[in-house]
Parts: C-alpha cells; structure tokens; sequence
C-alpha cells in the first residue's frame, strides 16, 4: 500500500503560538441580553475585554472571601 503525502509535514514548525502565560484552550458559552452583546461587539477586542472583565470579577470575589 503506497504511503499517502498529503499534508505538511512540517507543520509542527507552522502551528498555534501565544505570547500568554497559559494558552486559552477553553471555551465557555453564556446567553446575554442584546444590548449587552452589541456593548461588548463595539470593543477594540471583544473576548480580550470578556476575559479581563472575568478575570476582575473572579480577583473582586477572592479578595472578599479572603477578609
């Protein structure tokens, strides 16, 4: 059976890099109000502010549980 040459066999040299800590492998999905989404649509970065808005929220939440 011949050996099949399709696809780059170089493509460990060509994949996904981040310049990120840990790399966002995750995906969460969550409904939202119209208004909301068309707010966060007309950010320079959407998932970056979604991310950052998050992370501030988790950090608000700790620092309480905390004292």
């Amino acid at each position: 059976m011949p050996k099949d040459n399709r696809g780059n066999p170089e493509i460990k040299n060509h994949g996904f890099k981040t310049d990120r800590d840990k790399p966002l492998t995750e995906y969460i999905h969550l409904r939202v109000t119209k208004e909301m989404k068309e707010e966060v649509k007309a950010k320079d970065d959407p998932p970056e502010f979604c991310r950052r808005a998050i992370q501030k929220a988790l950090d608000e939440e700790k620092e309480k549980k905390e004292k």
